[in-house]
């Protein structure tokens, strides 16, 4: 085996979270890529992810855990760290909007984590957000709410699309400086023909289909021979500036 062990730091899409329709609520997708991945690779795969996490929340959980040495360490988050409070936002359409963690902040923060995940003896991978559907999510956030207000505050809907697109290329940034791996999962769907069909109603979780296409492009990046795994994976390392997005065609 490359790793020892896998341990996923993330929000609800490294969580596996979609929305039940039926039941009307969130669950837990069958398709989840952290079950499949664990069967096929026959290591411990520890999901430390949660619903509604930034990066400064995987940060400080991160700080109790015990390093486990050649383990390697997913760190997922974005989709609520540009989120914004869509209540005050639309009761102060005037005033400028701030994401719940500032892009800089944020920036910083995947910095400090792929620091201290190295530090511990383990391998960083970073992972981005998905791209979000705008119109669907407007009407999600926008329920209950005067959606006219928020609406001048953003200018136009498709400003949410680019706010969260924002900090993915952060985060892209962070790969290409410390030279760590990143599996660009935003490239991934957004490679997709009509990429909506893989989201939930609310516009930002991916459905079992979309979990689907996440956990079989995981898996097509790991089933490779063990020693031409770890081969690929230090090539990698070495030339990230050129080479740290994971796009999809070479996920194919």
């Amino acid at each position: 085996m490359t790793y020892s062990e896998i341990h996923v730091w993330g929000d609800s899409l490294a969580r596996g979270v979609i929305y039940n329709e039926e039941r009307g609520r969130y669950a837990i997708s069958r398709e989840r890529c952290t079950n499949r991945l664990q069967e096929a690779l026959g290591c411990k795969v520890e999901n430390h992810s949660n619903m509604g996490a930034t990066v400064l929340d995987g940060l400080q959980w991160f700080q109790n855990f015990a390093p486990v040495p050649r383990a390697l360490c997913a760190v997922e988050f974005g989709g609520n760290d540009c989120d914004l409070d869509w209540k005050y936002v639309s009761e102060h359409p005037d005033e400028e909007v701030k994401a719940k963690v500032d892009l800089d902040i944020f920036e910083n923060g995947l910095t400090r984590f792929v620091r201290e995940i190295r530090e511990r003896d383990m391998k960083a991978l970073l992972v981005t957000p998905l791209p979000l559907h705008a119109e669907r999510y407007f009407r999600w956030v926008t329920r209950g709410l005067n959606s006219d207000a928020v609406l001048k505050a953003l200018g136009d809907v498709n400003h949410i699309y680019r706010w969260q697109e924002r900090y993915t290329i952060a985060m892209r940034s962070v790969a290409r400086a410390t030279h760590c791996q990143l599996l660009d999962l935003r490239d991934v769907f957004l490679a997709q023909p009509n990429y909506e069909r893989l989201m939930c109603i609310d516009g930002i979780h991916p459905n079992d289909a979309g979990h689907r296409l996440l956990t079989e492009t995981v898996l097509a990046r790991v089933h490779i021979e063990p020693e031409g795994s770890a081969a690929i994976m230090k090539q990698e390392e070495d030339d990230a500036p050129d080479t740290a997005i994971l796009s999809a065609a070479r996920v194919s």
